[in-house]
């Protein structure tokens, strides 16, 4: 089956040829590590995880380089801020960046560099533009020469012309261009700073992730991605620096996800609708955030609401049940040839087809919902005529589900888990709600009914649901 992606620098879906058979070369821009990440992140974390994940289900061996942007102005200036040194500051929120991302099964990558570990690197690069033509060294400041690369704009659909009307040109006086970009900074005081032929300073932004794109993947490689916030103009410098060292396109398919809004409106702290991925576990199950954001095409725009989270909640809930009674139901069985039953399966062949076509994800989970309600109905019907057909479609989804980075739990941790939350979040007595089971158990053994159900609705104002069983009375939260 052939994978199609889209590519932002051609705007069209396009057959995936990697330049090295069964390899790819894959660089995704990571995190400038200030401060916590915010759901904006979570999405571009897990939506590129889901790519590197159906990429290797493909076969493919990849190469996978996302990078820490550890100097730059919010880092030094949060360094101030709080009195500390730099370093203290990238260490602890690098940190944090993985325990947050480890939460929503966020796989590690082949290599993940830092840009201050790559310092020679960057001026390497620096050098060549600037002996090639392509950058200009002023008073210890190298910016980069727009107007030498006749293709800047490309990516991003903007014309130079444009951007020059809209550009304040005194921006900076030290520039030829107000549209010319700074590849290294000279130093001021008491910033940190490296040595380099153009005297002491650190390098611009963009050109770290052209020097460790290269010095990890090559000159061109196949895949770049990021959120489309860094279209324009991060990846469009990456562009222009790339080919002004190498003369050569540095990669053949640019992907980019779209924007989390916060209930119809742009994520945006001045609006007050800023979250952190840590203040969102607080109220909701990672697995379950990363359902919802996987559960909407990357491309397309994706909308933060509660009723979007619980929506997703009861979705992942419904998965992990319909897992749970099937699994007791194949339990102790072993169908033969099981994997190749599961490639083979009709399942297996609808979610490829959904996920090579641009990484559709939203299909996928909708397929995966199919197959949910065949596994229920299996269930229900306890055939042991149909156990290998249950066997097989049981298999099928947990095979998906790791492609898409859910069901890595065992649906007892899942229900604990949730039920750790909503009890932190209501605040029950546990040993309460326990005491008024036992009451209205003991009423209905007396056939007091009247007593037996004033139990059970003192049970549903708390929020908790009663299911009796052969094994006795259990109750989980609404």
């Amino acid at each position: 089956m052939k994978l199609r992606l889209y590519n932002s620098l051609t705007r069209q879906k396009e057959d995936f040829v990697p330049l090295k058979e069964n390899h790819v070369g894959m660089y995704v821009c990571g995190v400038t590590v200030y401060d916590y990440c915010h759901v904006g992140h979570a999405r571009a974390g897990a939506v590129f995880d889901t790519i590197y994940r159906y990429l290797k289900h493909l076969g493919y061996e990849v190469n996978y380089a996302r990078n820490f942007t550890d100097i730059d102005d919010k880092i030094i200036n949060r360094a101030n801020e709080q009195g500390v040194p730099w370093q203290e500051v990238t260490e602890k929120f690098i940190q944090a960046f993985y325990e947050d991302m480890g939460k929503l099964n966020i796989e590690i990558p082949t290599v993940e560099p830092k840009a201050t570990d790559h310092i020679p690197e960057m001026i390497s690069m620096i050098a060549s533009l600037i002996e090639r033509g392509k950058a200009y060294n002023k008073g210890g400041d190298v910016f980069y020469s727009v107007h030498s690369f006749a293709d800047y704009g490309r990516l991003s659909g903007k014309n130079t012309d444009d951007l020059l009307t809209g550009a304040r040109v005194d921006i900076n006086e030290d520039k030829r261009n107000p549209l010319d970009f700074a590849l290294w900074k000279k130093s001021k005081p008491d910033e940190p700073a490296w040595g380099s032929p153009w005297g002491p300073g650190r390098p611009g932004w963009h050109i770290e992730c052209s020097a460790m794109g290269t010095k990890y993947l090559g000159e061109t490689f196949d895949i770049h991605g990021g959120g489309k916030d860094l279209i324009f103009p991060h990846h469009e410098n990456e562009i222009a620096q790339s080919c002004g060292a190498s003369g050569k396109p540095p990669v053949k398919y640019w992907i980019h996800n779209g924007f989390v809004n916060i209930d119809k409106e742009k994520m945006s702290k001045s609006l007050g609708n800023f979250f952190t991925i840590r203040e969102i576990y607080k109220r909701h199950h990672p697995e379950v955030l990363r359902l919802f954001l996987i559960s909407s095409h990357y491309r397309n725009p994706i909308d933060f609401s509660e009723k979007n989270i619980e929506d997703a909640a009861k979705v992942l809930t419904r998965f992990y049940e319909g897992i749970e009674a099937a699994e007791e139901l194949v339990k102790g069985k072993k169908t033969p040839s099981l994997n190749d039953a599961v490639r083979s399966s009709a399942f297996m062949q609808k979610f490829e087809e959904a996920m090579s076509d641009d990484f559709n994800t939203a299909v996928a989970i909708a397929l995966l919902n199919e197959e949910l309600r065949k596994i229920n109905t299996l269930t229900k019907q306890q055939n042991s005529g149909q156990d290998a057909e249950l066997e097989i479609s049981l298999a099928a989804m947990k095979k998906t589900g790791k492609v898409l980075g859910l069901f890595y739990r065992s649906p007892k941790e899942f229900q604990s888990e949730m039920f750790q939350l909503k009890n932190q979040e209501l605040g029950l007595d546990t040993e309460k709600i326990e005491a008024l089971i036992a009451d209205r158990n003991a009423a209905r053994k007396a056939k007091d009914w009247g007593k037996a159900d004033q139990c059970r609705d003192d049970l549903t104002a708390m929020g908790v649901v009663l299911e009796d069983t052969a094994q006795g009375t259990e109750w989980k939260i609404k």
